[in-house]
């Protein structure tokens, strides 16, 4: 079975390979830049803590405490993107449809409990950050650098992914 018709599994293991390539093309734009621009690092920073407290409430990890939107460096999100994404593979490899359509009950950010089942999670992590990817690249068009595209579907032509 190819990987374009597979499981649901098959599915989101695209998704966060995509979100991967996404956020590794971002690391190189603004690396490329004279100087870091805050607004697109802070975002970059906000996708990558997102993730990893989405992963840990998943894992059935305390999250209480963590900030969404706490400052990073760039070489600390490159250490957290390369963290994230083993993660979800690890994540995506033990899982199965049982175990993608078990609820997670967790607190958000301002203590207010819910259960999701983690398919909707992932699905949330991956839309959430092709959000704020989008938003980087509208902030780096104002600082006067290249925009990044990084559309699902450049993913899917990129031959070297």
């Amino acid at each position: 079975m190819s990987e374009q018709n597979g499981s649901l599994k098959d599915y989101f293991r695209r998704l966060f390979r995509h979100a991967s390539w996404a956020d590794d093309k971002i690391v190189a734009a603004l690396r490329q830049a004279d100087r870091v621009p805050e607004k697109p690092l802070t975002l970059l920073g906000h996708i990558l803590t997102a993730e990893k407290i989405w992963l840990m409430r998943i894992n059935r990890l305390d999250t209480k405490g963590m900030a969404p939107w706490s400052p990073q460096s760039l070489e600390e999100c490159v250490a957290l993107a390369k963290e994230n994404a083993a993660g979800y593979g690890e994540l995506l490899n033990r899982l199965d449809d049982s175990g993608l359509n078990a609820e997670v009950a967790y607190r958000n950010s301002t203590g207010t409990a819910f259960n999701t089942t983690v398919s909707d999670i992932l699905t949330h992590v991956a839309l959430h950050g092709s959000y704020h990817r989008g938003q980087i690249s509208s902030y780096l068009r104002m600082e006067g650098l290249e925009p990044v595209n990084t559309d699902f579907i450049i993913f899917v032509r990129d031959k070297d992914v």
